[in-house]
């Protein structure tokens, strides 16, 4: 997989990060599926800069990474199309459930290994902004993280991080007791709304 800075459009005013929560490796195959038609038949949004699809390891659910111009822009979308979108995939995968689109900014990227190829990212959202301090401060990373991405909303209340791991192995063994952190590789882009980007990452049978 590649890093995540190599998926950050410059111009973004925005990332849009959501979960679905599928439930099933088969249910996950589907909804993704489904969603990369979508994109395929759509006309691409102008304010549209990137759109990556993640599927979880364990088979459970997709991450939308998406990066728009502003969040107007996004807003004005989602009013005339969002709709029609969601409600084709969930005729074909009904029951999703989404806990909720978080509006961010990167705030900050710590990079300690820019060599290998991440095998896979975790993600970890949380209420206590603080923690990210954590990160910001670590001098010597663990073994087998290649790099931390922090994500603030913009009213700073809440902090979404994303790292970078060498493989599943080494983010498990480092992260053994941290509640509520999810796995992901990466499935699908979009880049400058028009160019896709088909990746070989498959929920687990």
């Amino acid at each position: 997989m590649t890093h995540l800075l190599d998926l950050i459009h410059p111009d973004a005013g925005t990332v849009l990060i959501s979960e679905w929560r599928t439930g099933t490796p088969e249910r996950t195959r589907a909804a993704a599926d489904a969603v990369i038609q979508e994109w395929a038949a759509a006309e691409p949004p102008p304010a549209r800069l990137a759109q990556h699809l993640f599927v979880a390891t364990d088979g459970t659910g997709l991450l939308h990474y998406a990066q728009w111009t502003s969040d107007e822009d996004h807003l004005a979308w989602a009013r005339a199309h969002r709709t029609a979108v969601i409600s084709r995939v969930d005729t074909l995968v009904p029951g999703i459930e989404r806990p909720g689109l978080n509006r961010t900014r990167l705030h900050r990227s710590v990079v300690h290994d820019a060599g290998p190829r991440p095998g896979v990212f975790a993600v970890t959202m949380t209420t206590a902004v603080e923690e990210t301090e954590n990160t910001e401060n670590t001098a010597t990373p663990v073994t087998g993280l290649l790099a931390t991405h922090i994500h603030l909303t913009a009213d700073g209340g809440r902090a979404i991080v994303v790292s970078e791991w060498t493989d599943a192995a080494a983010h498990e063994t480092a992260a053994a007791d941290a509640p509520g952190v999810r796995t992901y590789t990466l499935r699908h882009a979009l880049t400058d709304g028009h160019g896709q980007e088909q990746y070989d990452a498959r929920p687990p049978a």
